[in-house]
Formats: C-alpha cells, structure tokens, sequence
C-alpha cells in the first residue's frame, strides 16, 4: 500500500459519511467469464457493498456495461443507495430509475457493418460481439487463439472506428467501439464533485479503469484524498502497475471492501481501528502482494494512517471515495445528500507520485 492509499483510507476511516467508494464490475466484483452474459458478483460481493452503503455516504460501480445488465446480472438492487454508472458514465441507474442520452449515429452503421466486416477479416470461430447499446465489444476470448484473433481484428476495427468518428478501446481480449469522451476517469471526477466527497477509493481491473485511476492522481495532486485499488490480472498488468494496492482477483476485492466496511462501521468517524475478525490487529486484506513498493507490515488498531486496513498489500500507486446521493432528475446535476451537506475536501492526503 503506498502511502497516497494509506492517507486516503485513513481520511475515509475518520470521515466515512463523505466518503466515495466506487468499483468496476467484470473483472473486479465479478470473476471474467467466456459469456458476457453470465457474469455473476463473486460470491459475498454484494453483501459487502451493503455494508459499505450502510457507512459510506456513496458506494458506485462504474462500468462499460449498460447499467441494467449490471443491475441485473448481480442483484444490485438490493444496496440501499446504490449509484450505478453504465456505459462508462454515460447513462446512471439510481434507486430504480434510469438516465441516458440516445444513441450515438455511429454506433448503428457500425452495429450494421460489423457482420461483413468480420467475415472479411476472416473472424476465426468463437469470436463474438456483444451489443451495449452506446457501444459495440468484440470479444475473442472463446477463439482457439484468442491473443492472434485480437490481433488479426485490431486493424479492420480500427478504421471502421475512424470513419464513423468513434474511439476503439482495448480491453482484456477485447476491443470495443463507443464514442469518444466517454470514460472512467470522467465518470469518477463528476461523481465526487457531485458528492462533495471528502476521500475516492476506486477498485478495477482493466485497460478501461485506467482513466480512473488517472483521476485518482489527478484528484489527490488537488489534494483530496484517494486511493486506487486493482484486481490482478495477468491479462492487464499495466492496472497493477498503476495501483496503489493489489489484490488477488475479485475475491481479493470482495475481502477488501466488506474489511473496509467493517472498519468504517467501527470507526465511529475517529482514529481508524481494526474491523472485527481480525484479533490479532491484521488488516482488512492479507496475503495481498506489493508491487514494488514493498510489503505493509500488520498495523496495530489505532494506527493513525489507516494502514490497518491492509496488510500485506502490493502496492503501487493511486485512490478513490464514496459517499452516498439522492437521484438527480438527469443523472448529471447536483445531488442532494442523504446523510448531510458536503463538506469542503479534506487535507488529510495529498500523496501524489
């Protein structure tokens, strides 16, 4: 864990209620499966994102599915206060009701061409695409040789992306097509200025996550606390790289956040303590791995800088909060608190790399 996470888990600890704790969904609450459609949360996931709502004044998924599936797909209805933010930002599910603008022109000509133009670049078997509806995916992971299959599509993908004035976007063994501008990094900065977040914690695991943490650092050099958080993943060790902590996979993030929620439940917005099941005042993670900063030590309860939160963790760089919002009528505009007004952004971390 660097030391920018340590401070900002510390500034969550003692101010829970205008905290921000924000997640990507496949990759990191859900294990990467063959079939988009069958991405299930690990299992405790999304019990412990109910407990982090029961603390935390927002908790957010922030991914490039459209919300619904996500809703839908882990039974996120269940979190009480849940912002949900689909198609990178673009759309915003809150409380059961759903925001979005219409769909881009360029995603129907490609939604037309993409049939002809895979057979022409001679797809191989297994190569599917899923349908976001602001967005186009071509998922190769099913291929016989799925890292040959992404090659061999990159460069037809990437001219029908140019001429229909649309971005391609990596991913793990995919490539996706969506409109410019939209993205995490910008999904995660609206959302704590709306919030009046005093501290961000963002968990992710691929390509796409890394435009937040990106806004992780940016906000922490404005000195608000934040912490950014990867799911390890052989297939996109850039996240890693980029993180201030590491965990094993999206059983390592739920480990995570039901430790933090326990330690923001029995913080009492006062010096962070140790979460309960951990006696011998280990953090919320062990077996976590640092990647090249070195390895945390086990901290004793009461440690000042939130460090008791993980112990054991890779650690590499970044950070994130939550906090938790009334539904805005246009998913962009100010929300009002739930909990109580927000409050100016706290000191407490400015670790910047």
């Amino acid at each position: 864990m660097t030391a920018g996470g340590r401070a900002c888990l510390a500034a969550m600890s003692a101010d829970p209620a205008h905290a921000l704790v924000a997640t990507d969904y496949d990759g990191t609450l859900a294990p990467i499966v063959d079939d988009p459609a069958a991405a299930a949360p690990a299992p405790g996931a999304v019990a412990a994102l109910a407990m982090l709502a029961s603390r935390a004044g927002t908790v957010a998924i922030i991914t490039g599915r459209d919300a619904r599936d996500a809703v839908g797909l882990g039974s996120l209805a269940d979190v009480p206060g849940l912002i949900v933010l689909g198609h990178y930002g673009a759309q915003r599910w809150q409380d059961g009701m759903l925001s979005e603008p219409p769909e881009p022109p360029g995603i129907r000509v490609v939604r037309e061409a993409l049939p002809g133009l895979l057979a022409a670049a001679g797809a191989p078997a297994g190569t599917t695409v899923e349908d976001k509806g602001t967005a186009l995916a071509v998922h190769t992971r099913r291929t016989a040789d799925p890292d040959a299959a992404l090659a061999l599509l990159r460069e037809p993908l990437s001219r029908l992306a140019d001429s229909t004035a649309l971005t391609l976007e990596p991913g793990r063994l995919v490539l996706e097509l969506r409109p410019p501008g939209m993205d995490k990094g910008t999904a995660l900065r609206q959302l704590a200025a709306e919030r009046g977040a005093s501290a961000v914690l963002y968990c992710g695991d691929d390509l796409g996550d890394l435009a937040a943490f990106a806004a992780i650092r940016d906000l922490r050099a404005d000195g608000l606390p934040g912490c950014a958080v990867a799911s390890q993943s052989t297939e996109s060790p850039q996240v890693s790289a980029a993180a201030d902590l590491v965990v094993d996979g999206p059983p390592g993030i739920v480990r995570f956040l039901a430790g933090l929620a326990g330690t923001l439940l029995s913080s009492g917005g006062t010096t962070p303590r140790t979460p309960r099941g951990a006696p011998d005042g280990s953090a919320i993670v062990s077996g976590a791995r640092s990647s090249g900063l070195g390895t945390t030590s086990c901290t004793p309860r009461g440690a000042p800088d939130g460090s008791a939160i993980v112990s054991g963790a890779r650690s590499s760089g970044l950070a994130a909060t939550s906090r938790r919002t009334a539904p805005s009528s246009g998913g962009r505009g100010r929300a009002r608190s739930s909990r109580r007004p927000a409050r100016r952004r706290h000191p407490a971390c400015t670790g910047r790399r």
